[in-house]
């Protein structure tokens, strides 16, 4: 056993002789198993002295030889423990480089030029058949005829030679343009997406402002044509359209105009100070872009870009919306009479000249234009009588109006479901007290009427029978306790209902007559946080500021109710005193 250790040992280095882990060079997993030859150091005559001499120079190195001769087995078998915790570091260290190096080389790119290629050798390869069969088949056709006269072979080589450099000619000509009708597979690319940033967010801000300045100017400068900021400018403009229509002339005064304002946008590149607007343009202050945001700036300024973008994208849906609706036939009256016009447009077109079609539609685009439109304007009466188009489209409703009023149609009709199921199960005279009670609705505190001291007719509606669970805040107070309440809210055919969570007594329970209220509004409790808020501002005659019900989930649902009974009430009292 000690003479196998002894072969080991003295294969490998020393093992003070082995390089750093950091420092090893990169091998694989035969070259850390093959034997590594030993240089065995060719000694001297004088160093052969040294070492026979014993009382010589050389007794340290033969000290030193006997201390490794004398090693215990303990230490030879932590050497080959080492030398295999080296290899196998190095065998670690080669996969992840060559995980690395493959995770690095593109495969698909590879395969994907690969498959072209092959195409391509594929269509060569046809190309060259083609080839070959063609001149297979002349090669006969010129075989059969017997021996023909010598000058029958020269022309038949001219006219050979003069094909090839036509072909070839043709080839070169018109080649590469053929190649570019050739179909490839399309190549699906990936657009990468750039992380949120701060600075780019505003840069992009910027630069849709800059870039819709001249669309919003172009649209500014026809509002006042139409408005007649300037009366000399709208006269001539009428006059000149007026003139064109009548002429046949409005196709090449469109195109006249659009080259004159390319030809003042070239002056105007070039350096030339020209201002060809109605409306006096407002240089707005450039602010300088800030180098570092604090958190709180870059807060906010993601809160108005959310608003910007909510506000632009809110009205691009509503015109979708109304667009969609219209041709959907969601409000038949409407749709109908965009039917019965589109019928009369093309029996029209069918029968008369499409110059006489043209001259009507030009006239009446600038009479509509100039004139009506501006006395609808100043007479917002007239407009709301008489004005079709615009009729039609405030007429057009969304889909969020549509779900509204699907809603309150759903509601009325549970409404009236319950009141004449409360009507039919109404208690006849012959029952009992405790079974005219069990019929009334319970809160956890008992039953609604005696919690909220209220009649027993009035009992919470269908849509809030479990009420809402929100925080009454109450501005008018100063407390901590009283400020801030957590309960439920319920809503009757003629109170206001507000449950707290707390024990105690019916002090800390608030009720509101919907008669006495004087204003209803969405209300938003936190400012900074997105959205449109969770609560529902209430104002009263007896408190000073309104009180809100806030942290309502279903804040719209609990509105849409308060409001809806709160005209019911006010509109069934005006009728009464009327």
């Amino acid at each position: 056993m000690l003479k196998k250790l002894d072969k080991i040992r003295f294969r490998g280095h020393k093992r003070d002789e082995f390089l750093d882990l950091a420092e090893s060079p990169n091998a694989s997993d035969t070259e850390c198993g093959d034997e590594i030859p030993v240089k065995i150091p060719r000694t001297s005559t004088r160093d052969n002295e040294e070492l026979r001499d014993p009382a010589g120079p050389g007794t340290v190195i033969m000290a030193s030889g006997v201390q490794d001769f004398n090693r215990t087995e303990s230490d030879r078998l932590n050497e080959i423990k080492g030398h295999l915790e080296i290899a196998l570091l190095e065998k670690h260290f080669l996969q992840e480089e060559l995980r690395k190096l493959r995770e690095e080389t593109n495969a698909e790119t590879l395969r994907q030029e690969l498959e072209k290629e092959r195409q391509r050798r594929l269509e060569l390869e046809q190309k060259v058949n083609e080839v070959l069969k063609a001149r297979t088949e002349e090669a006969p056709a010129a075989q059969q005829p017997a021996k023909p006269q010598t000058q029958a072979n020269g022309t038949d080589k001219r006219s050979h030679t003069v094909c090839s450099r036509l072909q070839k000619w043709f080839c070169d000509k018109f080649g590469e343009y053929v190649e570019d009708f050739r179909f490839q597979p399309e190549e699906n690319t990936v657009e990468t997406e750039e992380p949120l940033s701060a600075r780019r967010l505003t840069e992009n801000m910027r630069r849709l402002k800059r870039g819709a300045k001249p669309v919003t100017n172009f649209v500014k400068n026809l509002s006042a044509l139409s408005d007649w900021y300037s009366i000399y400018t709208s006269a001539i403009a009428f006059i000149i359209y007026m003139n064109a229509v009548w002429h046949g002339w409005a196709i090449p005064m469109f195109l006249f105009l659009a080259i004159l304002r390319l030809s003042l946008n070239y002056l105007i590149a070039r350096g030339w100070r020209i201002q060809w607007s109605i409306v006096p343009e407002v240089s707005e202050p450039m602010e300088p872009p800030k180098e570092d945001l604090t958190v709180s700036e870059k807060f906010q300024l993601v809160l108005d870009v959310a608003q910007k973008a909510q506000n632009l994208f809110g009205k691009m849906a509503d015109i979708l919306e109304k667009i969609k609706n219209l041709f959907m036939w969601v409000q038949p009256e409407i749709t109908q009479k965009l039917y019965i016009t589109l019928w009369a447009a093309f029996i029209a077109s069918c029968f008369l000249p499409y110059r006489i079609i043209g001259l009507a539609m030009g006239l009446y685009a600038g009479i509509k234009f100039f004139l009506i439109d501006f006395i609808f304007k100043r007479c917002p009466r007239l407009r709301a009588k008489y004005d079709t188009p615009y009729i039609i489209w405030t007429s057009l409703p969304t889909d969020p109006q549509l779900k509204e009023r699907s809603n309150a149609t759903v509601s009325r009709r549970l409404q009236t479901a319950a009141s004449r199921s409360y009507v039919g199960s109404s208690a006849p005279t012959g029952i009992s007290k405790d079974e005219d009670t069990s019929r009334f609705h319970t809160t956890k505190r008992g039953n609604f009427h005696e919690v909220f001291n209220l009649s027993e007719n009035e009992r919470p509606l269908a849509v809030c029978e479990n009420g809402w669970r929100c925080c009454l805040i109450n501005r008018d107070r100063k407390m901590p306790t009283d400020y801030i309440r957590n309960g439920v809210l319920y809503v009757t055919e003629n109170y206001l209902c507000f449950e707290s969570s707390k024990s105690g007594s019916s002090k800390r329970n608030k009720v509101i007559k919907l008669m006495d209220i004087t204003d209803i509004q969405k209300y938003k409790v936190l400012s900074v946080l997105p959205g449109s808020g969770m609560g529902i501002a209430v104002s009263t005659p007896s408190t000073q500021k309104p009180l809100v019900f806030g942290a309502m989930v279903h804040r719209d649902e609990a509105f849409e109710t308060i409001f809806n009974q709160y005209v019911k009430i006010t509109s069934a009292s005006s009728s009464s005193e009327s």
